[in-house]
């Protein structure tokens, strides 16, 4: 059972981070956009049990947790405190994560060897360039897909309804990716 070591404010009002003691898992990162997503998820599904609860992410020893604004984040946190520290640690719970996470994975089979190269090397720099910071605030993003000079990537956790995410990140992240190739633009899905 994980301890909570910490929480932390996002730059999303809506959203707040868990910094816990003990893994959930690692390195497989688990993203719920609603009750429907997080049925087959145990604490995913307990956190969707609350009703202002919009979206849950965790990955490694961290877990974001988005309301639709409606609580009072004191009352709340102390809620959703009870099912993460029931939840399963890593040692538990990743074998059965990474099976099911591996939709996450997009599917390139249809791109040119150009754009599989491109792909490779947005997600290094999104990895170095990026991900890190979005971490560090509660949220993530993935790659989707590229096609016809336009990525789609999709934001989680405290990145996926925060509205400097739809902007200034997403700003940020069509010039970093435009020094691979000048002609992508990229969409948020």
């Amino acid at each position: 059972m994980p301890k909570i070591a910490d929480l932390e404010v996002t730059p999303n009002p809506n959203a707040r981070k868990f910094v816990l003691k003990e893994p959930l898992t690692y390195g497989i990162a688990r993203s719920f956009e609603d009750k429907e997503s997080a049925k087959d998820d145990d604490l995913a599904s307990k956190l969707f049990a609350f009703p202002p609860v919009t979206s849950v992410f965790y990955v490694d020893n961290w877990i974001t947790v988005t309301q639709d604004g409606s609580a009072d984040w004191k009352d709340l946190m102390r809620e959703l405190a009870v099912p993460i520290r029931e939840a399963a640690t890593a040692e538990k719970a990743s074998e059965e994560i990474a099976e099911v996470a591996s939709w996450l994975q997009s599917d390139d089979s249809d791109l040119s060897e150009s754009d599989r190269l491109k792909l490779v090397q947005i997600n290094e720099l999104l990895d170095e360039r990026v991900r890190p910071y979005l971490q560090s605030d509660g949220g993530d993003l993935y790659v989707v897909g590229l096609e016809d000079n336009v990525l789609s990537v999709h934001y989680q956790g405290a990145c996926g309804s925060c509205p400097s995410s739809l902007s200034g990140t997403l700003a940020g992240i069509t010039s970093l990716v435009r020094e691979i190739d000048p002609n992508i633009d990229v969409i948020a899905v």
